[in-house]
């Protein structure tokens, strides 16, 4: 019987594991072989190999070379990783925090938390494209509505005007043409919108962890004198370590290959302010017909997502393992 169990499972997995070692691992040991070559035309590929000689590691080296790829895309790519993680995590904690007080109609908020999620990053970018666009965005809505009034009262209140003020050169800078732009403030307007996107999912990762905390260590603490942001500080967030960690790995990852929501909103620009790999990939590739060079950026950029995921993965296995 167990045999006959097994050898079903089996049936049920072989298409699987044939499809993800063709479309998966096959595709990368093409494209990795593909980064080796000169093949920087469009010609008929005889068996599984790209109809151009073998050069080495002479693509890598010119990505190198190139000064975009550093002073652009991997610049952009750190700051943007640094803010859409920290930003997540942040507001996803604090998202998580405020649900976990068990407040009325928490799953009608938890699910509004979510619900960002189940967009894709093409619909995100568009979205925020008219949010942040200073001609069509939210002030024709106001206007619209007949309530347009309403962000001048805002601006008249003193705590409110400076996050106006970054909206405002946020939105700005996004759309100003020329070389003028700021990198730091079209990246932070790219990071705000994964954040808005990707922070319901860290919300749902720490309150899953915030309910498998036991109410008798909270209580200790108050039995002790513990304020509430104390027990917080001391008790419940260092016991949501490990889910902090595998939010960041899972937040870097997405950080490292983000492509879709940078290029709806901003095709990389103004001026390649908000240049990341995966733009110059794409543009290397399909717009500068360098295919063999496109598939060499694209392995590195494996390899960045390596680096973060494979260690983690490691740890993991071997602390079931133990």
């Amino acid at each position: 019987m167990i045999r006959r169990q097994q050898l079903w499972a089996g049936i049920v997995l072989v298409p699987a594991l044939l499809s993800s070692a063709l479309f998966v691992y096959g595709f990368i040991a093409w494209t990795s072989y593909a980064s080796l070559t000169d093949w920087n035309t469009i010609r008929r590929v005889s068996g599984f190999l790209p109809p151009a000689p073998y050069l080495g590691l002479d693509n890598y080296q010119a990505v190198f070379a190139t000064p975009r790829f550093w002073t652009n895309d991997v610049f952009a790519n750190l700051v943007f990783t640094v803010v859409f993680v920290g930003g997540c995590i942040l507001v996803g904690l604090l998202l998580a925090i405020l649900i976990d007080q068990h407040i009325r109609a928490e799953s009608v908020f938890r699910s509004i938390f979510l619900f960002p999620m189940a967009l894709s990053f093409v619909v995100t970018g568009t979205v925020w494209a008219w949010i942040l666009n200073p001609v069509e965005g939210v002030n024709v809505l106001l206007d619209g509505v007949g309530i347009g009034g309403i962000r001048e009262t805002l601006l008249g209140i003193g705590v409110l005007q400076p996050l106006w003020h970054t909206l405002d050169a946020l939105r700005v800078d996004l759309m100003r043409p020329g070389l003028t732009a700021d990198p730091r403030a079209v990246v932070g307007a790219v990071a705000l919108a994964a954040i808005w996107q990707m922070s319901g999912f860290v919300m749902a990762l720490y309150l899953a962890g915030l309910r498998g905390v036991s109410d008798e260590l909270r209580e200790a603490g108050r039995v002790d004198g513990a304020s509430e942001v104390a027990i917080y500080r001391r008790i419940v967030i260092p016991l949501l370590r490990p889910i902090t960690v595998s939010a960041m790995v899972l937040l870097g990852y997405v950080s490292l290959k983000m492509f879709d929501l940078v290029f709806v909103l901003t095709r990389g620009g103004p001026a390649l302010a908000s240049d990341l790999p995966s733009i110059f990939m794409y543009e290397t590739t399909f717009r500068g017909n360098q295919w063999a060079r496109g598939a060499a950026v694209a392995v590195l950029m494996l390899i960045a997502s390596a680096v973060v995921v494979v260690p983690y993965l490691r740890s993991e296995l071997r602390r079931r393992t133990t």
